[in-house]
């Protein structure tokens, strides 16, 4: 393998960084995005039970929760900002998970560069060995084909490394991509399940509270019509009352 390497000339140094990079992001990337460590099970069922009990959670509480899985921050965040009503507490959840999907992209997009630039290096090295061939034929340094066909199958070391390297780079960021795809449409409905199950259970009380007051304003706005109602329907009967004394 070595020998290998030696014989793609200088430009298996950069692809044989590029691959121990790409090695590195992947291990780590496959340790970080686990279900399991960013969207825990019977989280969000766990907040809202213990509010249902409490009638609330402190704020020392919320800030272990946030501190601990991604989830717990985006969810924690918006019981800190519940009492501030649904769109205060929805914008700060949204803004919570913008952050925790960009600290999930983390290196993953240098995998993609890796994966286009891999074969370019590759590619590189194979055009500059068969250059320098033919240029030994040209001087007379080389006298013997089978010796240009050595010098090209050794040029095209560095294609194929470059393609060995790229092709898992490649495939490792999209399996990233589509995974905190998935992530984030966690995010969003164990959000909105949470938004409903506070609404359901009034724990939103400035909702709750507005809403009483919108139907106590139609329901005053109802009686005064009836009132109006019945004073005409009055003055009606005593008009027709007067017209037929007359």
């Amino acid at each position: 393998m070595w020998e290998l390497v030696k014989a793609g000339g200088w430009l298996m140094t950069p692809i044989v960084v590029c691959s121990i990079l790409a090695l590195v992001i992947i291990i780590e990337r496959s340790h970080t995005l686990q279900f399991n460590k960013i969207v825990p099970n019977r989280l969000r069922e766990q907040l809202i039970t213990r509010l249902r009990e409490n009638g609330d959670i402190g704020r020392t509480q919320l800030m272990n929760v946030k501190e601990k899985t991604p989830l717990g921050d985006i969810l924690a965040t918006g019981l800190l900002y519940r009492q501030y009503g649904l769109d205060s507490m929805t914008m700060h959840m949204q803004n919570r998970a913008s952050v925790q999907v960009h600290q999930l992209e983390k290196n993953i997009n240098m995998l993609g560069t890796i994966g286009a630039i891999a074969p370019l290096l590759g590619l590189l090295g194979t055009v500059l060995g068969i250059i320098s061939s033919f240029l030994a034929i040209t001087d007379g340094a080389m006298q013997d084909p089978t010796m240009l066909a050595a010098g090209v199958s050794q040029a095209l070391i560095t294609t194929a490394a470059g393609m060995i390297v790229a092709i898992p780079a490649l495939v490792a960021y999209r399996y990233f991509q589509r995974r905190i795809i998935d992530i984030n449409a966690r995010f969003e409905t164990q959000a909105g399940l949470m938004i409903q199950e506070l609404y359901d259970y009034q724990l939103l009380d400035n909702i709750n509270s507005s809403a009483m007051s919108q139907l106590t304003t139609l329901a005053a706005v109802d009686d005064e019509s009836s009132h109006v109602s019945n004073e005409l329907s009055i003055d009606t009967s005593d008009l027709n009352h007067t017209a037929a004394a007359t």
